[in-house]
């Protein structure tokens, strides 16, 4: 079977969140497993982009309104991450080093879909699916039925996977003209509250729709930024398959960012010596348990919540507890999360910014994690931090509970709290104090316990073949 996945992001090409990952990911757990899985995305200027050879193997042009443009499509030449993989370059649009953040990116992105479309009617063996992610490739289900310049793909079946139903891509009807010619009987298939709307329209178009976990599914036909109606009556082709991460990738046995590598067997001895490096490096107490944040500081991730929470937790603990966070995001959260460091010092220590390496370290050498997330589609922190024997203190809200089981459930491995407020995560930090201090018998068990869980995308890839499989 021949899968072609569009994409915004794709690790480690370009990635901003989740959806780089999984789309770095899945294609190359479909590839070994007999498949064909081909990902194209944009060509920003990154260091992928310079750092790795190419061919160059197809050349096109498209209009996008009434303005011709032209594109290349280049292929990386050794199939280094494990799948083929393609860039589209348009010159003046898409070769940019940010991926998103430019008051044209309603034009780039659509640009990129017409040539995608262009390129692949193009072909002359259809690929078997084309998978689109998130509102960035919402459109291709539309052009591929209903534009006239594509009919030879309206037989492919195509299959769309929302990742985030907060982002939509709207824009407004005065652009329709950007699109290329379409059936205008049509055009309710693109439409939601009177505006163009790329998420909604492929939920309308696809053959199949997905979410990143089951949870996900069902939260958004209640809570989906305006879409609960749309998701309800489509639901019928909608299903949640759980996300999974890249084992190879987040190997705490193998991996060059960590100070000591270890397994399930050596946990506690190779979990001592990455939380004391990483105290020294941030002037914390290797003694008492080190409780880690990693992610954007936005709303969406309640890292609002974080500094009254830890504020609360040292002045209730006696500062019984270390925090460390990893991220950046809105500036105003930033100057908050930031200034704990200099109120709270020998307690707090934060890194604002993007560090990889560190994220690595961090999940190595930290007892728990917090994730006190008001949205979280599916997550992959919560299952790297099992991986590396973290426990999860997490937010009850989609893939999170699916993933995590509190500690005081049978065999329950993380912490979970109901509401993203101060004192919900606060009473969640208290028990995470206490697990650590008060019952290291169940702490011990529940770290070599948790890095046995299989959150691989073994099985999710299996699953995604089963649904491609019953397109036919």
């Amino acid at each position: 079977m021949e899968i072609i996945h569009v994409s915004a992001e794709c690790y480690p090409v370009a990635k901003a969140g989740g959806l780089g990952d999984v789309v770095g990911a899945l294609p190359k757990y479909q590839t070994a497993s007999g498949h064909i899985a081909k990902v194209i995305m944009p060509m920003y200027r990154t260091k992928f982009l310079f750092q790795n050879e190419w061919d160059v193997v197809h050349e096109g042009g498209q209009y996008i309104g009434g303005q011709w443009f032209k594109y290349a499509v280049i292929k990386e030449k050794t199939n280094k991450l494990g799948f083929d993989l393609y860039l589209l370059d348009i010159n003046g649009l898409l070769d940019r080093e940010k991926i998103y953040g430019y008051d044209d990116d309603i034009q780039r992105f659509l640009a990129f879909q017409i040539a995608v479309c262009d390129w692949l009617s193009q072909w002359q063996d259809k690929p078997d699916v084309i998978h689109c992610h998130d509102h960035h490739a919402g459109l291709i289900p539309f052009m591929v039925k209903y534009c006239y310049g594509f009919q030879s793909l309206a037989n492919v079946p195509t299959v769309f996977t929302i990742h985030n139903a907060e982002y939509q891509g709207w824009m407004g009807w005065h652009l329709q003209h950007l699109l290329p010619s379409f059936d205008s009987w049509k055009t309710g298939m693109m439409d939601w509250d009177n505006t163009i709307n790329p998420l909604a329209s492929a939920v309308k178009c696809a053959w199949r729709v997905t979410t990143v976990s089951p949870s996900y599914m069902e939260e958004l036909k209640h809570d989906a930024n305006g879409l609960e109606a749309l998701l309800s009556s489509e639901s019928y082709k909608c299903t949640g398959i759980l996300n999974g991460i890249d084992t190879e990738v987040w190997d705490p046995s193998t991996d060059t960012y960590l100070t000591k590598n270890f397994d399930a067997h050596e946990v506690k001895e190779g979990k001592r010596k990455n939380k004391k490096e990483l105290c020294t490096q941030f002037g914390l107490d290797s003694t008492k348990p080190l409780i880690i944040f990693i992610g954007r500081l936005v709303g969406e991730k309640a890292a609002d919540v974080l500094p009254d929470a830890i504020r609360s937790s040292i002045y209730h603990s006696g500062g019984a507890a270390n925090f460390l966070i990893l991220g950046s995001g809105e500036p105003h959260i930033e100057q908050r999360v930031a200034a704990l460091q200099h109120q709270l010092h020998g307690f707090v220590s934060t890194y604002i910014g993007y560090n990889e390496g560190l994220s690595h370290l961090m999940y190595a050498g930290a007892d728990f994690l917090m994730m006190p997330s008001r949205v979280e589609p599916c997550g992959l922190n919560q299952m790297y931090a099992l991986r590396y024997g973290t426990v999860p203190i997490v937010r009850s809200t989609g893939g999170l509970m699916d993933t995590v089981k509190d500690f005081e459930d049978w065999q329950g491995y993380g912490i979970r709290f109901n509401h993203a407020n101060v004192e919900d995560l606060t009473h969640a930090i208290s028990r995470a104090i206490d697990l650590y201090n008060e019952k290291r018998d169940l702490f011990n068990w529940m770290r070599t316990h948790m890095m046995g869980l299989d959150h691989s995308w073994n099985t999710s890839a299996k699953e995604y073949t089963l649904l491609y499989q019953s397109l036919k």
